[in-house]
């Protein structure tokens, strides 16, 4: 029987659970990984290193060696290691390296040794890589709706709430782990690599490949460091856009409930003001920065939003647009036949440019 399995079935597999498994050295994980699977490293990045040097010096059978001396002492550690991230549930394991070769074999040998129904991924990481690069050269994957509007009036939220409702929402900050402003990365930690990025992306749009439409938030071509793929940006300008508006109070409301607004990460916000004086003046800043050791958040978040973000976003009011006012109780009905309104509609792509509505 063949312990192999191609990508394709692979990855329907593991959509029905089954635990895929990245046995390549930690750099190499954190660099990117298939979404959704766990590190059980056969080598150090150090014993890779050691193994790809003999590799080139001395030839395959001399590494085939070195590597077997390396591995067989923590056999039993890498099958519990695999049976910890199994939990209770006996479902199979798919065991990949970079391109299909020695390392995830050996790794899918021991666990059906021990018993454990495993796979080894035909092609590798590189072949996950290889359709992720596909995937965005190729055009169309249905339309991409866009929430726009100004700083603070809840896209975030919003998408949230309508993917807990079953719309196909892709959540690029999510992905990202920023929020795509001057103060977008505070309180988050480290954002993903681009690779992996492009990886979660991929991931979460061929999800929803069936229902031919998707609904994203409006960003830039850069998402903190990351940069979003040129082909899902260009389609995101494509659509009329669901352009989303609430009152100052209600914006600055948001912003203080998304932000990390404590005390004890005060200090995180003065280096991103700083950087403001060229755009702002030093005055401006200087009393920006004094609410800030204030603990005034509510006054200098209004400043930030009428000194800083709403001059700086004013001009992206896009000339097609839905205009859905979210202020009220009856916000989420609007957008929600907003959206309805657009998709009713063909394609911007093939329509003529129209002005400002409001449904």
């Amino acid at each position: 029987m063949s312990l192999t399995i191609d990508l394709h079935k692979a990855l329907a597999r593991r959509d029905q659970g089954a635990l895929f498994v990245d046995v390549r050295t930690p750099a190499e994980f954190a660099e990117a990984t298939i979404p959704g699977a766990v590190n059980v490293p056969i080598f150090s990045d150090e014993e890779r290193a050691r193994v790809g040097t003999l590799y080139k010096q001395q030839g395959k059978e001399a590494a085939r060696k070195l590597g077997v001396e390396l591995v067989s002492p923590r056999i039993p550690a890498l099958i519990e290691q695999v049976e910890r991230a199994l939990g209770a549930q006996r479902r199979l394991v798919v065991v990949f390296c970079w391109r299909g070769g020695m390392r995830s074999k050996a790794v899918t040998s021991f666990l059906d040794l021990a018993g454990i129904p495993a796979r080894q991924l035909l092609g590798g990481h590189k072949a996950f890589r290889g359709q992720v690069l596909e995937f965005f050269e190729r055009e169309p994957w249905g339309r991409v709706l866009v929430l726009r509007g100004m700083t603070g009036v809840g896209k975030t939220k919003q998408l949230k709430r309508l993917a807990a409702q079953g719309y196909p929402v892709v959540d690029l900050e999510g992905l990202a782990n920023h929020r795509g402003s001057a103060f977008g990365a505070l309180g988050l930690g480290v954002q993903p690599r681009q690779k992996m990025f492009e990886a979660l992306l991929f991931d979460e749009l061929r999800r929803h490949l069936d229902r031919g439409w998707v609904l994203t938030e409006g960003e830039s071509r850069y998402i903190g460091r990351l940069l979003v793929p040129p082909s899902f940006f260009a389609a995101m300008q494509q659509e009329t856009s669901l352009w989303v508006d609430v009152s100052l109070e209600g914006r600055v409301r948001n912003i203080l409930e998304d932000y990390p607004a404590k005390e004890e990460l005060r200090e995180l916000f003065v280096n991103p003001i700083r950087n403001l004086k060229e755009r702002l003046g030093a005055e401006r800043v200087e009393a920006m920065l004094a609410l800030l050791q204030e603990g005034n958040w509510q006054e200098l978040v209004r400043e930030l939003m009428e000194g800083y973000y709403d001059p700086l976003y004013r001009h992206t009011l896009p000339e097609r647009r839905i205009e859905v006012c979210l202020d009220g109780p009856e916000a989420e009905l609007r957008l929600k036949e907003a959206i309805e309104a657009l998709l009713s509609r063909q394609p911007c792509a093939m329509a003529a440019p129209e002005a400002g509505t409001t449904p």
